[in-house]
């Protein structure tokens, strides 16, 4: 590879037009507006359950260990439904597979309000992770296909805002309404936005006719092609190193730093909204090449966790670690999406779905492994756990920034004129 930002250009799936290259050409942007409201309202209806577990588990009468399940449940059905919904909705209009994503969400949220067991919330969660998995899979595609080429980090920025407010908003929202009108009430609220979610995108999609079908052995096919095997190989060390450190950075900020409750949920709030701006910063990068923005948020990640370990008992020094690995943690999935499309442009979706598997992974790896380290080697050794991993991530990004690559097939964006 000659380190030069990848050609964003890409093959037509249905004949071969070539795409309009600036991003000055017209594009179906409200219609990526209202992918982002989707993702806001999918990533809300994620996180709810950690800022209302002990009221909600109380009145379904199981523990908070129990109740704390629905959360693993979305996370291992969202890595099994991210590569099979393409597969099995590939013969049907795209617009329509989204439509049905945005509905599984809302009976999700639906089910849950009338929940009165565990098992009716577990089955309301699964439906949860069949949407999630499967929304996220798609989304990177469905963009190609609504925005010129050059566009598409920029969208994919639009996207990813989704996920930075609801990050922001999704846990103090939810703890506040739980505690004035009820644990139901948060997810009528999820749900709400769902619906409106789903009327945006029925009013702004397309007709997205349905490319080749994609099948199973063609995962396999996508995996084996170098530069998505080191970007999937690179989501597992960076992306579990982060979710290891971060999932246990409360331990660290009260034995380590000492900071009082206020404190720490200022100085959480603070890495949500610098997860905003470093948003933006990835997608910035990303229009140049992927890779950058996976480089420069990995080096930003492995210095703040490496600043956690080694002044951890300085206040003022955590708290600005902890802002650059916010804004170093949102830059990554843009740089990740953008890539991984970039590399398979042709089976974007099926991309796609391996990139949100191997994200979920991640997730659960980070869980446990910070988890053990925690438990056996005392709180900042997560953390060290995080840096070491973001750098190895790095060299093999840097790896193969020094090998060739095929130039990648074009597609056209097909609202542009």
């Amino acid at each position: 590879m000659d380190g030069s930002a990848p050609q964003s250009t890409w093959k037509s799936a249905q004949d071969g037009a070539t795409p309009h290259e600036g991003p000055e050409a017209p594009a179906a942007w409200t219609a990526i507006g209202a992918l982002a409201l989707g993702v806001f309202a999918l990533v809300t209806s994620e996180f709810l359950p950690a800022s209302v577990l002990t009221p909600l588990a109380a009145d379904l009468g199981v523990s908070v260990g129990a109740a704390g399940q629905a959360v693993t449940a979305t996370a291992v059905v969202g890595a099994i439904a991210a590569p099979l919904t393409p597969v099995l909705t590939g013969r049907f209009d795209r617009r329509l597979v989204m439509w049905g994503l945005m509905a599984l969400l809302c009976a999700s949220n639906l089910l849950t309000v009338f929940a009165v067991n565990l098992p009716m919330l577990l089955v309301a969660r699964v439906l949860l992770g069949a949407s999630l998995g499967g929304f996220w899979s798609m989304a990177a595609a469905l963009a190609m296909r609504l925005v010129p080429a050059k566009a598409l980090p920029r969208a994919m920025s639009i996207v990813f805002t989704g996920v930075s407010v609801a990050t922001v908003s999704a846990a103090p929202v939810g703890a506040y309404v739980s505690a004035t009108l009820g644990w139901r009430a948060a997810f009528v609220i999820a749900g709400a936005v769902g619906a409106l979610a789903l009327l945006a995108q029925v009013v702004t999609l397309p007709r997205l006719a349905p490319t080749t079908p994609p099948k199973l052995r063609g995962l396999w096919q996508v995996a084996r092609r170098p530069g998505v095997a080191a970007a999937l190989i690179a989501v597992l060390l960076v992306i579990s190193g982060h979710f290891a450190g971060f999932t246990y950075v409360r331990p660290v900020l009260e034995q380590v730093t000492h900071l009082g409750f206020e404190t720490i949920s200022l100085v959480l709030l603070v890495f949500g909204v610098a997860g905003f701006f470093g948003n933006f910063a990835g997608a910035f990068l990303a229009e140049r090449d992927p890779r950058l923005a996976v480089l420069a948020g990995a080096g930003l990640l492995a210095a703040s966790a490496l600043a956690v370990v080694t002044l951890g008992a300085f206040a003022a020094v955590v708290a600005v670690a902890l802002a650059v690995w916010g804004f170093a943690f949102a830059m990554l999935p843009v740089g990740f999406q953008a890539w991984v499309t970039s590399e398979a442009s042709d089976q974007a979706e099926l991309a796609g779905g391996l990139l949100t598997s191997t994200f979920q992974v991640a997730i659960a790896l980070g869980a446990v492994s910070g988890g053990v380290l925690v438990d056996h080697l005392g709180a900042v050794s997560a953390s060290a756990y995080a840096g070491l991993a973001a750098a190895a991530g790095i060299a093999v990004v840097a790896a193969l920034r020094r090998g060739a690559r095929p130039a990648p097939t074009p597609v056209a964006c097909e609202v542009c004129p």
